[in-house]
């Protein structure tokens, strides 16, 4: 395929839109069903590249959920916890301790739950059954993978009323080493973002602890590869595996730090039994439950908990979760990684992260202020790394 027509750009006014090989050579993936749109192409191009690079940097396969070009969440096929696959809505799925593709993606899927209604998903390794089971039953707009088992194929063609987008991408492909946009007419032209991210990166410790263990290793990693596909400006959270908070598209970075903190907070708080074990009927959807446990675990839980309002959700009244037993409960939780685009310009980063268990941090460094950066980190016990590399993504 040389060409496909889409049909409008970003937004229904914006026509003709196409894709195409400025080269005139075939483009690198095959539209298996569906109609895919102009955002659904740069979700999927986008989230194939993060998903392919984790699995690059640590040899595990990967499963990102995006939406509106940012990743909601990505994630390995690291084994979950009963509590996890519970929190995930994963612990009724057969098979899933035999598939780490479909471990991943219920982690990322999981992750964000509002954020990922509706989303764009990548794999990094071929999608099979149970992968394909899990996806069937979610809101989704597409998804792109190497491949696809036979089974799996049609179970996600019946998505949507036979409509679901699905593209298989070519694994070998390798772009130009140069690219180019417009923008108002003007063409840019800049080298590919090719950096390697490694542990090479992470030999820079600039804290008084030194310690990085190989989980931390792992875990920061995939915030640093999360962040180079991160609109900016970005802040990643991550731990056990996944990208468990993403601050996106923020002008200011302590608003990033922020967002995703409480991102990573609700992530955890999902976890716990309070949480787990909230008495919902049995006819309540995922999307419903996912609205109400947000908004139980937010100031207006009255909305969920009040009088005529639990018996919509719940088949008994449960009670409230106070805001400061959430906070003691997140006070307790250590290990959590933390990765930035661009460098910290104040401590505040740091006491932010560290209200939402924030352990080790990577960051490039190269602030002026880079000496109140360390010292706060140092306070709370951090081990931080000096990257000495930025990941803006526009």
């Amino acid at each position: 395929m040389k060409e496909y027509e889409l049909k409008y750009g970003c937004n229904p006014n914006q026509k003709p839109a196409k894709i195409f090989m400025e080269n005139g050579g075939n483009i690198p993936m095959e539209i298996l069903n569906g109609r895919p749109g102009y955002i659904n192409l740069l979700d999927a191009l986008n989230s194939w590249q993060l998903v392919r690079e984790i699995r690059e940097a640590l040899e595990m396969c990967a499963a990102a959920s995006f939406k509106h070009v940012s990743p909601t969440s990505a994630a390995v096929g690291k084994p979950m916890s009963p509590e996890l696959k519970k929190a995930v809505f994963a612990d009724d799925i057969e098979g899933i301790d035999q598939s780490p593709i479909a471990t991943a993606y219920a982690r990322a899927r999981g992750t964000d739950r509002m954020s990922s209604f509706g989303d764009w998903i990548a794999l990094s390794d071929t999608c099979d059954v149970t992968c394909a089971r899990l996806i069937a039953r979610e809101v989704s707009d597409g998804i792109i993978a190497p491949d696809y088992e036979p089974e799996a194929l049609e179970i996600l063609k019946a998505k949507k009323k036979g409509a679901y987008n699905i593209i298989r991408i070519n694994p070998d492909y390798t772009p130009d080493e140069i690219e180019r946009k417009q923008v108002f007419g003007v063409t840019f032209e800049q080298g590919r973002n090719n950096l390697k991210i490694n542990e090479e990166l992470l030999d820079n410790i600039v804290t008084e602890k030194k310690d990085l263990p190989e989980d931390a290793r792992r875990d920061l990693i995939i915030a640093l590869i999360t962040l180079k596909y991160t609109q900016s400006n970005s802040v990643c959270f991550a731990e056990d595996g996944q990208a468990i908070g993403v601050g996106a598209g923020q002008q200011s970075r302590i608003h990033c730090t922020r967002l995703a903190g409480e991102k990573a907070d609700k992530w955890h708080l999902r976890q716990h039994p309070r949480v787990l074990n909230l008495p919902f009927k049995d006819d309540i959807r995922r999307p419903d439950r996912d609205n109400a446990i947000d908004v139980y675990l937010s100031e207006d839980y009255p909305d969920v908990l009040g009088e005529g309002n639990w018996q919509q959700f719940f088949t008994e009244q449960p009670e409230a979760f106070p805001r400061g037993e959430q906070r003691e409960y997140l006070a307790s939780l250590k290990g959590v990684c933390l990765g930035s685009v661009a460098f910290f310009p104040f401590g505040d980063n740091i006491e932010t992260a560290a209200r939402s268990g924030a352990s080790y941090v990577a960051q490039p460094g190269g602030s002026v202020r880079d000496d109140n950066v360390i010292e706060t980190a140092d306070k709370h016990g951090m081990v931080m790394a000096f990257t000495g590399i930025r990941l803006f993504h526009h």
